[in-house]
């Protein structure tokens, strides 16, 4: 059973950039009035506590989302402060929301969520923290559970691809996983996460993600330091495709808020 647990690492630098884009996302494509299938192939317990003894041990969340609402990047209007309020009312102000979670603030009574997690610990708190959204939680490997529930009804979506990574097969396995997807759910939003390690074992899957010339396709990367010594995450990857209108300013905002690190 793979050990990953994110509550070391919740509200870090690479959650900031993840789920500010995830949010802007939802945010464009929930305008509409027409319904949208939401998945996640990786979806961790769905809620966070920053005070944590984990959390704290790590000071991931300190130099991440503590940080920068310090600095003032996301004003009280923009969706990822929406989502953040949200939850922080309903939890604690100590609470941060996992992608499942925060995609349920954005989402609306008719839009359906579906969620995969392998790690039996993390899928108990995953149902718990999921109660009341409507969302169908499934404790099964994400990557088959999107196969199978794809094409969805309704068939405009988003999914979120964000493996822990710590089987290095992802790396090479995706790119051709990504293919497939899209061939059998054209019209679908495919948002996958990826580190950005010392070593840099995405360059290869990049490269490859990026020669199949998919549709609306955005990468997007930041850098930050190291959160502790040895620690060997620098920086934090989107990769994209059918991208919504508006992900790219949010991008670039992004990325001039992080160079100013």
């Amino acid at each position: 059973m793979l050990s990953y647990q994110h509550i070391y690492h919740a509200g870090n630098l690479a959650d900031v950039q993840k789920h500010a884009l995830l949010a802007r996302m939802l945010q464009y494509m929930t305008a509409k009035d027409k319904p949208l299938s939401y998945f996640e192939t990786h979806a961790g317990r769905g809620l966070y506590a920053l005070d944590a003894a984990e959390a704290v041990k790590t000071g991931e969340a300190a130099a991440g989302i503590d940080a920068v609402e310090a600095m003032g990047w996301f004003g009280a209007d923009h969706p990822y402060s929406e989502a953040l309020a949200k939850v922080r009312a309903a939890h604690g102000l100590r609470s941060y929301p996992g992608s499942p979670l925060l995609a349920a603030q954005l989402l609306r009574p008719q839009d359906r969520i579906t969620l995969a997690e392998l790690h039996p610990r993390e899928f108990e708190a995953l149902e718990r923290a999921m109660q009341g959204t409507g969302a169908r939680c499934m404790k099964q490997d994400g990557f088959k559970m999107l196969m199978a529930q794809t094409p969805p009804e309704p068939r405009r979506g988003l999914v979120l691809i964000d493996p822990s990574y710590e089987l290095k097969s992802d790396y090479y396995a995706l790119p051709g996983f990504i293919a497939k997807l899209h061939r059998k759910w054209n019209v679908g939003v495919i948002a996958l996460w990826y580190p950005i390690l010392t070593g840099g074992a995405h360059q290869q899957m990049l490269s490859a993600l990026e020669a199949q010339n998919l549709p609306g396709a955005l990468r997007h990367e930041v850098r930050f330091g190291p959160a502790r010594e040895g620690h060997r995450m620098i920086g934090s990857g989107m990769f994209m495709v059918n991208t919504p209108y508006g992900t790219q300013d949010e991008a670039d905002r992004l990325t001039a808020l992080f160079e100013k690190l």
